[in-house]
């Protein structure tokens, strides 16, 4: 895979508004209308906006968020997201090949850290995950090349994502499949909703609902990571 996706505009909707906003949507103080799961902080807008469902072919932003998605697990993604800069002080910034390396030296280290979740079993699941990794790439070359496979076809999408819609979709056949084949390669904290979520965020999906001033965006960032790659998916 190329690149690390298309750059973004980020389009704002006007301050008045002629019809009534969809169920899941708000308005927030610049006028945009934004999915309601974003309205907490600034910093989840800002996550919301420039990140969730813009497509991700770096390596170490495609691991990074499969080892917070891990971390999360109990939790709510704003307490993660709140905590991400540590996690990324504290894990050589999600260096795979540096994280492999990691000894009970460097779990106990990490299980002092106040600045991080404190939980012994997504500390050396991450560890773990980064030597699994390592193998993995050496069969695809890329976590990108390997994650993008399973990216769910179009015609298996809702044609309109509405609140509904994103209710229901906690998992898919896709997220089911490589949560499997994540395990069967020694991979921990891959569940297949674990999974879901990371193609949610990571842009294999895009479940912005209808409109979020965001999906557009989105939508024209995947199309350009298509065109990026020959028009391979």
């Amino acid at each position: 895979m190329k690149g690390g996706g298309a750059a973004r505009q980020n389009p704002r909707m006007p301050t008045t508004r002629t019809q009534p906003l969809a169920p899941g949507l708000f308005l927030a103080e610049d006028g945009a209308a934004r999915c309601a799961w974003c309205q907490a902080s600034p910093l989840y807008q800002h996550y919301h906006d420039e990140e969730w469902g813009h497509p991700v072919t770096d390596e170490r932003r495609l691991f990074e968020k499969l080892c917070l998605e891990g971390f999360q697990s109990g939790l709510s993604w704003l307490t993660i997201l709140n905590k991400r800069e540590n996690f990324r002080r504290a894990f050589d910034n999600f260096n795979a090949e540096r994280v492999a390396r990691y000894a009970e030296r460097d779990v106990e280290r990490l299980l002092g850290d106040a600045g991080i979740v404190r939980h012994r079993g997504k500390i050396e699941s991450t560890i773990n995950n980064a030597r699994c990794l390592i193998e993995l790439k050496a069969e695809f070359g890329t976590l990108a090349n390997y994650v993008w496979r399973y990216e769910p076809p179009a015609r298996s999408r809702p044609k309109r994502m509405t609140l509904a819609q994103l209710k229901a979709l906690t998992q898919s056949a896709e997220s089911l499949a490589m949560s499997k084949d994540l395990k069967r390669r020694g991979w921990s904290f891959v569940g297949p909703t674990t999974v879901y979520a990371f193609m949610q965020a990571m842009g294999l999906v895009n479940d912005h609902i209808e409109g979020c001033h965001v999906r557009d965006s989105a939508s024209r960032a995947r199309e350009a990571l298509r065109l990026e790659q020959g028009g391979e998916r």
